[in-house]
């Protein structure tokens, strides 16, 4: 029972939310708290820097798990580091999706007063940057349940959130739909790993 539990929590969550964000979507209250974060211009160096460190730090955590696994011979670690970069694809596929889905185009297409640090051409639902931080995170936090290694990837990803909101890229209800995505596809990853890659005792 506990492995169908945790397939049937990342899917509870990911649509759970997704009703939430659809009754509240582009309403005026995320509007004025996005005009309330976003700059004119978005020209501080942080929270630039915290954005632009998603993709490397997703990549390296894998990789790092990877490389330490062939180095100690740890067929254990292998297997984490794997699930971890299967949890960044079922984020990345499902996000890539949903804006192809939703066509949400990004707030500053919308709306003035929203000033980005550079235009994107891709849609705005769900943030990608978002997604992919908060799966590293879950990911990573499922293998290593320690709190020096939980609460310091849960910061980051949630400064990636508000970095989104920052640079003008983002509607609060992006944001909080990539976390979902993110943690969803984590726990998601780790319920297929459990049920079909790990070996019965």
């Amino acid at each position: 029972m506990k492995q169908p539990s945790l397939m049937i929590k990342s899917i509870l969550l990911i649509v759970g939310c997704f009703s939430f964000i659809q009754s509240f979507s582009q309403a005026s209250w995320e509007v004025d708290m996005l005009r309330s974060i976003n700059h004119n211009p978005p020209s501080s160096d942080l929270w630039k820097g915290i954005s632009s460190t998603t993709k490397p730090l997703a990549i390296a955590a894998p990789l790092g798990m990877a490389a330490v696994a062939l180095f100690n011979k740890d067929k254990q670690l292998a297997q984490k580091a794997y699930e971890v970069a299967g949890s960044l694809v079922i984020a990345t596929i499902t996000a890539q999706g949903l804006k192809v889905i939703v066509n949400r185009p990004r707030p500053y297409a919308t709306y003035t007063g929203i000033y980005p640090d550079v235009v994107e051409t891709d849609k705005s639902f769900p943030s990608g940057h978002v997604s992919t931080a908060f799966s590293t995170a879950a990911s990573v936090s499922i293998q290593c349940k320690k709190w020096y290694v939980t609460v310091p990837l849960y910061a980051w990803a949630t400064g990636v959130g508000y970095s989104r909101m920052y640079l003008g890229q983002h509607y609060p209800s992006d944001v909080i739909a990539g976390a979902a995505v993110g943690i969803g596809s984590a726990y998601l990853a780790h319920w297929l790993n459990q049920k079909f890659f790990q070996k019965k005792k």
